[in-house]
């Protein structure tokens, strides 16, 4: 059993208080025999641990568990074994991008270690994408990375793709108006993001959402209006240069145009791979 309490939780599991007591429930039918993996770093997950019967494993990027995985200060991925440090990955060589995917990793080894080589591990690493619509790579093409969030659907699922970058990203943004504010994502774009491509019905909320960030200024982040995802992916070519990113993280539903998300992503990829080099 894995338990990682977050705030991202709660648009699958309801309440906080109901997420945290179904882990609680897992954790009290479970024997001596079996393996618990908590996150040291989460106070609501961690004060489950006195309740584990059977072996605990933790796993952190902020401290060293007796047993479980870690991020070591140069960026390692270890395992704690006892007394043994057995380094497993490097954050730089996980091939999804993101300190939250970093986590999930150090989960993942603590939950299969014993189980599943060193080396498989870092294979899955280096070649696992992600999973299809969500922070997706695409394609490299003259230098600029290419990624298909197109799951991201509201402004909180925005702020977990932007913040998955260190470099600041051109956005295709817009869609359905579900009738959410996008404030709550105004200053991380502007801080994270240098040109917004802006589409759809939602356009115009979205860059007053943007200009009325306290951080903005003229032109940072460059706005521009486009018409269809042909327009929104052309437009990312020609501007872009070799070390960008470009994603598509709408921060709304796709029934302006698309069916359903997975229809827009698909599009979007075809278009990026139909590029010409």
């Amino acid at each position: 059993m894995i338990t990682n309490i977050a705030p991202n939780h709660l648009d699958v599991h309801g309440t906080m208080e109901e997420y945290i007591q179904a882990k609680t429930n897992l954790i009290a039918h479970q024997n001596a025999f079996s393996k618990t993996v908590l996150n040291a770093d989460n106070a609501l997950t961690w004060n489950l641990a006195p309740m584990v019967r059977g072996m605990l494993i933790a796993f952190s990027r902020k401290t060293v568990p007796t047993y479980g995985a870690f991020l070591r200060e140069d960026g390692m991925l270890c395992y704690q074994n006892g007394s043994e440090t057995i380094p497993v990955v490097a954050a730089s060589d996980i091939r999804i991008p993101g300190i939250h995917n970093v986590e999930n990793y150090l989960a993942a080894i603590s939950a299969v270690w014993g189980e599943v080589s060193v080396e498989v591990i870092v294979q899955v690493a280096k070649t696992f994408g992600g999973v299809e619509h969500r922070i997706e790579f695409v394609r490299e093409r003259k230098g600029v990375k290419w990624y298909n969030d197109s799951i991201a659907t509201s402004p909180t699922r925005v702020l977990a793709g932007l913040n998955s970058f260190q470099t600041k990203l051109t956005v295709i943004m817009g869609g359905y108006d579900k009738k959410i504010p996008f404030e709550p994502m105004a200053e991380t774009v502007c801080d994270k993001v240098k040109t917004v491509l802006l589409m759809g019905v939602t356009a115009p909320k979205i860059e007053a959402a943007i200009r009325s960030a306290k951080n903005y200024q003229e032109g940072h982040p460059q706005l521009l209006h486009v018409e269809t995802m042909e327009e929104a992916v052309q437009t990312a070519a020609n501007i872009t240069q070799p070390g960008d990113i470009v994603t598509l993280s709408p921060a709304c539903a796709s029934f302006d145009k698309y069916p359903n998300f997975e229809a827009r992503g698909l599009h979007y990829k075809k278009l990026v791979k139909e590029l010409s080099e």
